[in-house]
């Protein structure tokens, strides 16, 4: 009992002095695990991926992926040098890729690396939608999402073992339906609701990015009902998946829509 008193002052000493504050959102956010960890191993990953899958170059589309990124990476260090965090950006290697694939998806790695799959280009149609969708993945590495789920997935292990401490002495019955019930509780309250609080934050600095590059972020509301229509009914209910449904996501972008064209009008780009 003794250890267990000492060690959870020292943890929440750890949890306090391990946050990080994010220039986009002005919030603090768990950084148990560095940059200087989590980008080499992100960056190994992706190259691997990359060798591992066909690369479409050359291309119209593939130049577009490229062309977009680079917009919404120029209008993140706008933002960040107005909002005096020049250096942010120091580490970071962006890379955007086309790989073929019939999976509509794209996906952004922690430190920049992109891919965009085919399979979502008659999704994104156009430039505009394609920013929509760049402006979201980026987000998700500016926001340091990928070190906050690491973050919290340690905190959940910690949490696991205090559970399995507590019941350590117990019929193996107890201890499985306690591990059981823990997984569950941290599944549906903690995790996936942490999934999609994320995903609606990559939005939110998503849109912003695009309209300063930009393009219009009306945009979104069209990408995302098409999205809804290619998805047909087949999605789970919200509180059992990672991401928020496609009418939450619409009715939030309505919202933020007039914000984002008004910090990108504080950088000269006006949409009527």
């Amino acid at each position: 009992m003794k250890k267990r008193i000492l060690i959870l002052p020292i943890l929440l000493f750890g949890i306090i002095y391990s946050c990080a504050t994010n220039p986009f959102t002005g919030k603090s956010t768990l950084a148990l695990v560095s940059d200087s960890t989590i980008f080499p191993s992100a960056f190994q990953q992706y190259n691997q991926f990359i060798k591992e899958n066909k690369v479409i170059t050359g291309t119209a589309d593939a130049k577009r992926v490229e062309t977009v990124g680079m917009k919404i990476k120029a209008a993140a260090e706008k933002y960040l040098n107005a909002t005096g965090n020049k250096g942010y950006l120091k580490d970071y290697a962006w890379e955007y890729k086309l790989v073929e694939s019939k999976e509509v998806n794209a996906w952004c790695m922690p430190g920049g690396k992109i891919v965009f799959y085919t399979g979502i280009l008659p999704i994104t149609k156009d430039e505009t939608g394609m920013a929509v969708v760049m402006g979201h993945e980026v987000s998700h590495a500016l926001l340091n999402h990928g070190q906050q789920r690491m973050s919290t997935d340690l905190l959940q292990q910690l949490g696991a073992a205090g559970v399995s401490g507590v019941v350590g002495n117990k019929s193996a019955q107890t201890q499985e339906l306690a591990m059981q019930a823990y997984g569950a509780t941290t599944q549906y309250v903690v995790t996936l609701p942490f999934s999609r609080s994320q995903e609606s934050e990559a939005d939110k600095i998503g849109l912003t990015l695009m309209a300063i590059a930009g393009y219009n972020p009306d945009a979104s509301i069209a990408f995302w009902e098409r999205m809804s229509a290619n998805s047909g009914a087949g999605a789970p209910p919200e509180f059992m998946s990672t991401h928020p449904s496609n009418a939450t996501r619409i009715a939030n972008l309505r919202k933020l829509i007039p914000e984002a064209k008004a910090e990108a009008a504080k950088f000269g780009v006006v949409f009527k």
